[in-house]
């Protein structure tokens, strides 16, 4: 049986915590619950069925309560977990819709520099509402569809509004099929020519000084991948870049090392794989893995979302058609 609930609060402050940034807070029950909650100003409007629905509307009233000061995600995840163990079998749950994807451009303003960014494509603009809903999203695709530029713009819109205490940017030390040798220097200068293209995203959407001081306030923090084991990373936005040269145990070393409070976004171009012959892609098999776990979304990128120079996505075509007659042939071979 479905049912709808209406829910009107009237305290804007109290109001605000209860939503989260960007209605975070709504999409994560809406997760967790099973429902639909749509919000215009301060009128609620939750849809599912009726155990569900009911809690829910009970869940958003004890925030709403608990809303004096911001609701941390510590409490919120509790919150959560409480409410959904006392709804009993995930039977009684519907999948919630993916009210995200439903969310008009113009929701998605991110507080950076540069104010006219926003998706320039219909992946583009799925990509950032799948990193505004979910803990964990994965930006696989070509070069130049902006996975990591709008991975690292999301990083500083939610540093902006207090939603992360600190962003950490990290990538595998893997050289782009060249044997580099010793680099000079200390490590900072050893790794990076691995990170500069992190550090030019920053420093377009912070500017230089602004990048410099939150280095040395420490909100700002790029490493080396293999720095990552051991840490757990609260209330931070980390992303992983170039994932397609992870191996799968590092994958796996670094989506578990995500903490309360915390965003994820993994980028990675699987057709440009600079691991050692033979060695496993940590990209490919964490595609696999977890493409079916509930609360980690993807978006597959093609040429059309090439927002570089028009040779750029004429390039990727030429080479995607080449990988197709490739895999055409050796299907023919083996059927012979």
């Amino acid at each position: 049986m479905m049912l709808r609930h209406d829910f009107a609060p009237i305290d804007n402050q109290r109001l605000a915590h209860l939503c989260g940034s960007l209605d975070g807070h709504l999409r994560q029950i809406e997760a967790a619950m099973g429902v639909s909650i749509t919000r215009k100003h301060a009128h609620f409007r939750i849809e599912g069925l009726k155990a569900a629905a009911t809690r829910t509307l009970q869940l958003l009233q004890t925030l709403y309560e608990r809303g004096q000061r911001a609701i941390s995600p510590e409490l919120l995840q509790l919150a959560l977990a409480e409410a959904v163990s006392e709804l009993g079998p995930s039977k009684k749950r519907r999948q919630a819709p993916a009210v995200a994807a439903e969310l008009p451009p113009e929701a998605l303003v991110l507080r950076t520099r540069r104010t006219d960014l926003a998706g320039r494509t219909a992946l583009q603009h799925q990509y950032l509402r799948q990193i505004l809903a979910h803990d964990i999203t994965f930006g696989l695709g070509p070069a130049g569809t902006g996975k990591t530029y709008l991975a690292v713009a999301c990083a500083v819109d939610a540093l902006e509004r207090n939603s992360v205490q600190r962003i950490i940017l990290t990538r595998p030390a893997v050289e782009a099929g060249e044997r580099l040798g010793f680099l000079p220097g200390d490590l900072a200068q050893k790794v990076d020519p691995y990170l500069r293209p992190l550090y030019d995203a920053l420093y377009e959407l912070m500017g230089f000084d602004r990048v410099t001081k939150a280095f040395e306030k420490g909100t700002l923090e790029v490493a080396p991948l293999a720095f990552m084991r051991g840490r757990t990373l609260n209330h931070a936005f980390v992303i992983l870049d170039e994932a397609q040269n992870t191996t799968p145990e590092q994958m796996k070393m670094f989506l578990t090392r995500i903490g309360f409070g915390s965003k994820c976004v993994i980028t990675g171009d699987t057709s440009q794989i600079d691991l050692p012959k033979g060695a496993a892609s940590g990209l490919v098999d964490a595609e696999r893995v977890l493409v079916k776990v509930e609360g980690i979304a993807m978006t597959h990128f093609t040429s059309a979302d090439v927002v570089r120079h028009p040779l750029v996505a004429r390039i990727v075509e030429a080479y995607e058609a080449r990988t197709k007659t490739e895999a055409k042939l050796k299907s023919k071979g083996g059927a012979a």
